[in-house]
């Protein structure tokens, strides 16, 4: 039976996994440890909370008492947890180093004293940087250019250390963007969608010719939960099979969707740094039976329809100040 301590549960892709776990009879408890920063909210959990398996705690991954009391608990560790914008990283690269990098390697040391059976570490294929041509797979070098992503590829060198020198069983993951209901609106899907749905204007860094591939997140925790399972330790795993496509392309979309024209598009000057196309290989996470299933226009109608019912999730993220949740310990046991 599968014990599982998530970190960042109440984020996007976290929420999406803890429900997930939750439909497994092979899963006995799922505990989530979550900061509750701006981006993490219990409501992402929603219906999660009926399910007497679940713990949530409020925490974070940087304090090791909590940690290692939390890790003696259970047998595997899926770590969400992160500071995840590039544009933040760019005005407070600390918070993002400190965060990805030592809180990974808090966990990834407690999780070695309490033989943790598998620990997946969750990243990003922005840590591969801009490719001009071709693919990157797992085995070519990182290339960050932004401190976000810096800060995940040291993140992913840390958790694989803890392999090589003390044998835990990490495993990485690498996705493409993600997208799907309950995104904070802050990533461009939602931020174009909200924009949009406010009568407001979306902009575009330079003219949008900016590429990312886009994997509906529940795509993206098949992969994971697929890792989980049978991933071998030591590796990394790429998971794309997406859809690739530009940012003015992605907006055209949007606009079609929420009943606009091109008149709510302005372009602006390009970000710093901003990469002009991600691009990876996943043949390896292809070979234990990863195949991504949801349509795009599908998954993006699906996307906006839920910010459209939603306002009340939304709204109020997109007018107050972001503030950071005090590092106190609460933990709820729903019963």
């Amino acid at each position: 039976m599968y014990e599982v301590l998530v970190t960042g549960g109440a984020g996007f892709i976290g929420s999406h996994f803890v429900r997930r776990l939750l439909r497994r009879d092979d899963v006995s408890k799922v505990t989530v440890l979550d900061a509750l920063t701006y981006a993490g909210h219990p409501e992402n959990l929603g219906e999660a909370f009926l399910d007497p398996r679940l713990v949530f705690v409020h925490g974070n991954i940087l304090d090791g008492p909590l940690v290692d009391e939390l890790m003696a608990r259970h047998n595997a560790v899926v770590h969400f947890a992160a500071e995840s914008h590039v544009d933040r990283s760019l005005t407070t690269a600390d918070n993002f180093l400190t965060t990805n990098v030592l809180g990974t390697q808090t966990l990834a040391a407690s999780a070695g004293r309490h033989a943790i059976a598998k620990f997946v570490h969750v990243s990003t294929d922005e840590v591969y940087g801009s490719l001009a041509e071709g693919s990157a797979g797992e085995a070519d070098p990182v290339q960050p250019s932004v401190p976000y992503a810096a800060s995940k590829a040291a993140s992913d060198l840390v958790a694989l250390s803890h392999f090589q020198t003390y044998g835990l069983p990490v495993c990485v993951t690498r996705s493409s963007n993600n997208y799907g209901p309950h995104q904070f609106p802050e990533k461009v899907i939602p931020l174009f969608t909200t924009r949009l749905l406010r009568g407001e204007k979306v902009t575009l860094h330079g003219q949008g010719e900016h590429v990312r591939n886009w994997l509906h997140v529940e795509d993206n925790c098949d992969g994971i939960e697929l890792v989980l399972r049978d991933g071998k330790p030591g590796e990394i795993y790429n998971l794309g099979g997406g859809t690739d496509l530009t940012v003015r392309d992605l907006a055209a979309k949007l606009l079609a969707l929420c009943g606009k024209d091109g008149r709510c598009v302005t372009c602006i000057p390009d970000r710093q740094a901003n990469d002009l196309r991600y691009s990876m290989r996943w043949d390896k996470i292809a070979a234990l039976g990863f195949r991504p299933v949801r349509d795009l226009d599908e998954g993006l109608a699906e996307t906006v329809g839920w910010y459209r019912r939603n306002p009340d999730r939304w709204a109020p993220l997109t007018r107050t100040p972001y503030v950071t949740a005090p590092a106190v310990r609460e933990e709820v046991h729903v019963h």
